[in-house]
């Protein structure tokens, strides 16, 4: 008994923060503390300059043989592709409208990994864990981009599509593939970032996980939406439970160690991205089911990581 609370206590420790700060965001928001204004301006600047200086000091400083091993990314692409693909063909049994089978697949494989997914990892071990996971949220965000256009636009055809060749200059342009990359000669060659601008870079990465959350919180926003609610327990379900489930299984098959089960899991259980909402709302599509979407996988996550980890924690991958 005492060993299922520690590891309750422990689980809780992970997902804790974060659902604190999230609530904070709530009442931020309801109590006018925060306004639209405010939260397009603090998510800009988490998004362009304090996430990717975030990624970037941590991995500047890092190992490069501590970082994501290649196999475990490649394990991570083929994962979301099969899950994409099951998706595609699941969206067609679920809903017989079209229009919505791209937001549904969409909400189901993209997640949050760039924001929540570090936020787990930072809770569970700290910058030498982002440092670690950077490189396998930098591949799969570039492959969550081109599979969203993709499903999108077979669904959405309907109105104008996406240009492929604007979501590659978008993905080129990203600022957390930018930090990144500008931070690999750092931990490969092991250069030293002057004193200066590494304290700059760090204030700049303390005040990320904070704001990106509280701002998440604040924007969250449970709509009605009648002629595609029922399709949420499915979607969810999938986001979190089957979808997680079913990669960090795959991962245990093929023998990866205890931190990397973990850190599957982490960034897998996060949920729905954020921007599934901006880019369904850009190209015509139920922005109203997108934001629902992102508003009950973000607190489901809260619940469903937690059972996780207390599981994982009972098996000692902690």
């Amino acid at each position: 008994m005492n060993q299922l609370v520690d590891n309750l206590l422990f689980s809780i420790s992970i997902t804790g923060p974060i659902c604190l700060l999230l609530l904070l965001g709530v009442g931020l928001r309801r109590t006018q503390m925060m306004n639209e204004g405010f939260i397009d301006g603090a998510s800009k600047l988490v998004f362009n300059i304090a996430l990717p200086m975030l990624l970037f000091t941590s991995i500047a400083q890092t190992d490069f043989s501590q970082m994501a091993s290649p196999s475990l990314i490649l394990y991570g692409i083929a994962a979301t592709l099969v899950a994409f693909v099951l998706l595609e063909w699941l969206a067609t049994r679920l809903t017989t409208d079209k229009t919505v089978r791209g937001i549904l697949v969409q909400g189901a494989f993209r997640a949050n990994m760039g924001i929540v997914g570090i936020a787990y990892i930072n809770n569970a071990y700290g910058t030498q864990g982002v440092a670690a996971a950077a490189m396998y949220v930098a591949c799969l965000t570039i492959l969550f981009n081109i599979l969203a256009v993709i499903t999108l636009n077979r669904s959405l055809n309907q109105g104008e599509s996406l240009p492929v060749s604007k979501v590659l200059t978008g993905i080129l342009k990203n600022p957390l593939i930018i930090g990144i990359v500008a931070a690999l000669p750092f931990a490969a060659l092991d250069w030293t970032v002057p004193e200066t601008l590494m304290k700059t870079g760090q204030y700049l990465a303390q005040m990320t996980l904070p704001l990106a959350l509280i701002c998440t919180g604040a924007s969250l926003s449970l709509k009605s939406s009648k002629e595609a609610s029922g399709l949420l327990p499915a979607i969810t379900l999938l986001r979190l439970l089957v979808i997680p489930g079913c990669i960090t299984l795959g991962g245990y098959l093929f023998g990866f160690n205890h931190t990397e089960l973990v850190m599957l899991f982490l960034l897998s259980a996060t949920p729905t991205a954020a921007a599934s909402y901006v880019m369904v709302r850009a190209m015509g599509g139920n922005a109203v089911l997108a934001a629902n979407i992102i508003a009950i996988t973000t607190l489901g996550s809260l619940l469903s990581t937690s059972l996780g980890a207390t599981l994982l924690k009972s098996f000692g991958w902690f």
